[in-house]
């Protein structure tokens, strides 16, 4: 599970220097490539789950790279179709896996900060199929596209209800999805922290009478 949210960290942080530069495309396909791969090692602790998000990420990871390579033949939107599957299914065994903890550990920690950032990057894989399938859903500064890094941006700063205002959605679905990940944003912050309290609430000691043994903090 550390692997995993690393390796969404480092998606993140690497890709907007990665957009401007020659190799740019190719190393953010390599990032994302290993995302997937993390992913599936991430959630597949039993042999059903695994066979079931390798057989998710095999057509995601295929129209990744085929989009890459013959841009003009396989269509992003395919590919961006197979990735919020994909994504669906990691995020559902994420919670899956924080509402069924029986303590708090360092993997249910990773495993919530993870479906925290993978919120933002599925949201922003909406925003970008929603644009490009609906010319000026968005209102954007000029010279921006709902693409790469501007799509990570808007989406994160919906999810944390930031809205700096200089990319609005225009679209009913637009605004839909943009209203959606803000109230998700919200909630989820509030029922992670709660569960997070609870589980730690059953891991403290007996404070009875005779118990001189104190409580440590997290």
């Amino acid at each position: 599970m550390p692997q995993f949210l690393i390796s969404l960290v480092l998606l993140l942080v690497v890709m907007p220097f990665l957009e401007d530069l020659p190799i740019g495309n190719v190393s953010e396909a390599i990032l994302t490539t290993l995302v997937l791969v993390l992913g599936v090692m991430a959630v597949g602790k039993n042999r059903r789950t695994l066979l079931i998000a390798t057989l998710l990420m095999g057509p995601t990871l295929t129209g990744k790279w085929l989009n890459h390579i013959w841009p003009d033949q396989f269509r992003v939107e395919f590919y961006l179709l197979l990735a919020l599957l994909f994504m669906a299914f990691i995020m559902w065994q994420l919670i899956r896996f924080t509402l069924v903890a029986p303590r708090v550990n360092l993997d249910v920690l990773c495993a919530g900060l993870a479906l925290y950032l993978l919120l933002g990057v599925a949201w922003s894989f909406a925003y970008v199929l929603v644009g490009r399938l609906t010319p000026g859903a968005f209102t954007l500064p000029p010279g921006n596209q709902m693409l790469g890094v501007t799509s990570i941006y808007f989406s994160f700063s919906t999810l944390s209800t930031v809205g700096y205002g200089d990319i609005a959605p225009v679209s009913h679905v637009a605004r839909m999805l943009a209203a959606a990940e803000a109230i998700t944003g919200t909630l989820f912050t509030a029922v992670f922290i709660a569960r997070l309290v609870a589980l730690y609430t059953t891991q403290r000691p007996d404070s009875g009478p005779g118990s001189s043994t104190p409580t440590s903090m997290l």
